[in-house]
C-alpha cells in the first residue's frame, strides 16, 4: 500500500462476537438437523477463506468443507473450525457425515444454489430431505448483518481508501476527459494503494448520463457544466465500502445547486434518524418526504439504501417495504438522489453503522458544493 494505512478505527465500539460453526450449529433452526453452504460469500463469512469451488455442511454434530485439488491445501492450512475434505469422494463422504451426524432435514440456500446444482446434490444424497425456502438464507442473513468490531475495522479501511482515491480523483479530472478515462483512473489508483478488489463496477456518468443511477462509464466527454456522479469501493480482506458523490465540472448552476440541496437536505435528515429500534422503511421515507415535499419525488425511483458487509448488497436493505429493524452494528448505506431524464442526476451517499447511540459515518468527505476539471 505504498506506506499508506487507513486503519484508524471507529471511536464507537462495537463488542459483538464473530459468528462460529459451534454458534451457528447452536442456534440452528430447530426444524432442520444441518445446513448445506454453496454460495461463496457465506463460506468465506463462516470460514475466512475465499474459494470458488467450495460447499459446507453444518450441524450440531459437526461440520465438513469440501473442496478439490486446485485449493484443498490452502483449505487446510486457513480453515481450523471444521473437517476438510477433497470433493473427489464426495457423495460417499456427505452420505457418511449425513448417517454418522443423524442429519435427515438439511436447510440448503434457496436464493443461492442453482436449479442444476439443486438436483446434482439432491441426486448425491441418501434419505435426506432438502429444505428449501427462506430459512436458512434468512437464518445466515441476520448474523452477517450484524457486524463485529472487527468487521468494523475493515470497512473502515475500506472506505478510508475510497475516500483517498476521490481526492485524487477530483484533481485528476479535466473537462474534455470522457467518463471511461476518469472510471479507469479511479479504479487504477484504488488498486495500486492497497485494494484487494472493487466493490462493484465502478460508475462515472456524466451530463445526462447521470440522470441514469446504475450508468455505465461511456467515451462520452466531459463537457463545462456537467454534473458528475461518482459511485464505487474499494475491498478490503473480504469487506466492502460503498460511496457517492456528484460533482460539478468547472461550474454548477442554478437549478443544479437546487437538486443538489434538496438530496443533501434529505440525506441529512435520514442520517439525524438512523438509530437501534428504527423501521428502515422509517428511514426511507424521512429522506423520501424531503423530496417528494419539494415537487421531485417522482424522480426518486430506488431505495435509501442497503446492508453492506462481504457482499456490496446485504441485508438489511433500507426500502419503503423494509420490515427490518435496526440493530447496533448494522452497516448500511444512506443515498438519496434525484435523476431527471435528459438532463442530470445527484445522488450523494454515506455509510454509516448503527451504534448504540446513533451511527457511525464511515465517510469523512465533503458533502460542500464541489467543482472540478
Amino acid at each position: 500500500m505504498s506506506g499508506l494505512s487507513f486503519t484508524e478505527g471507529p471511536v464507537v465500539n462495537f463488542e459483538v462476537i464473530k459468528m462460529d460453526l459451534e454458534m451457528l450449529a447452536r442456534k440452528m433452526p430447530e426444524a432442520l438437523d444441518g445446513i448445506f453452504i454453496t454460495s461463496e460469500c457465506n463460506i468465506f463469512y463462516l470460514t475466512g477463506f475465499e474459494c470458488d469451488a467450495a460447499v459446507m455442511l453444518i450441524s450440531r454434530n459437526g461440520s465438513v468443507f469440501f473442496t478439490d485439488s486446485r485449493y484443498i491445501e490452502a483449505a487446510r492450512k486457513k480453515i481450523k473450525c471444521c473437517e476438510i475434505e477433497n470433493t473427489t469422494e464426495i457423495k460417499t463422504r456427505l452420505n457418511e457425515y449425513c448417517k454418522k451426524w443423524d442429519i435427515k432435514r438439511l436447510g440448503a440456500e434457496a436464493g443461492r444454489i442453482t436449479v442444476a446444482d439443486a438436483n446434482k446434490y439432491l441426486n448425491m444424497l441418501e434419505g435426506v430431505e432438502f429444505v428449501f425456502g427462506k430459512t436458512t438464507d434468512s437464518f445466515i442473513s441476520s448474523f452477517r448483518s450484524v457486524k463485529t468490531g472487527e468487521e468494523i475495522k475493515l470497512i473502515n479501511e475500506a472506505q478510508g481508501l475510497a475516500e483517498f482515491a476521490f481526492d485524487h480523483i477530483k484533481a485528476y479530472i479535466e473537462v474534455g476527459m470522457t467518463e471511461r478515462e476518469v472510471q479507469l483512473e479511479l479504479d487504477h489508483f484504488m488498486l495500486k494503494n492497497g485494494a484487494d478488489d472493487l466493490s462493484f463496477k465502478t460508475i462515472v456518468v456524466s451530463g445526462k448520463n447521470s440522470s441514469m443511477p446504475h450508468g455505465v462509464p461511456s467515451d462520452k466527454k466531459i463537457e463545462k457544466g456537467d454534473l458528475i456522479t461518482l459511485d464505487f469501493g474499494a475491498v478490503i480482506k473480504g469487506y466492502h465500502s460503498d460511496m457517492t458523490r456528484t460533482v460539478a465540472a468547472v461550474r454548477f448552476g442554478d437549478r443544479e445547486k437546487e437538486i443538489y440541496e434538496i438530496v443533501r437536505r434529505a440525506q441529512e435528515k435520514a442520517l439525524a434518524a438512523v438509530k437501534p429500534g428504527m423501521l428502515c422503511r422509517d428511514i426511507d421515507y424521512i429522506a423520501r418526504k424531503v423530496i417528494e415535499d419539494a415537487g421531485y419525488g417522482e424522480y426518486f425511483g430506488h431505495s435509501l439504501g442497503h446492508g453492506v458487509g462481504v457482499e456490496i448488497h446485504e441485508e438489511p436493505s433500507v426500502g419503503p417495504k423494509s420490515e427490518a429493524v435496526l440493530e447496533v452494528g448494522n452497516v448500511i448505506t444512506i443515498e438519496p438522489g434525484i435523476y431527471i431524464p435528459g438532463e442530470f442526476g445527484v445522488r450523494i451517499e454515506d455509510m454509516v453503522a448503527v451504534s448504540e447511540d446513533g451511527c457511525y459515518n464511515f465517510t469523512k468527505c465533503s458533502k460542500d458544493f464541489v467543482t472540478v476539471g
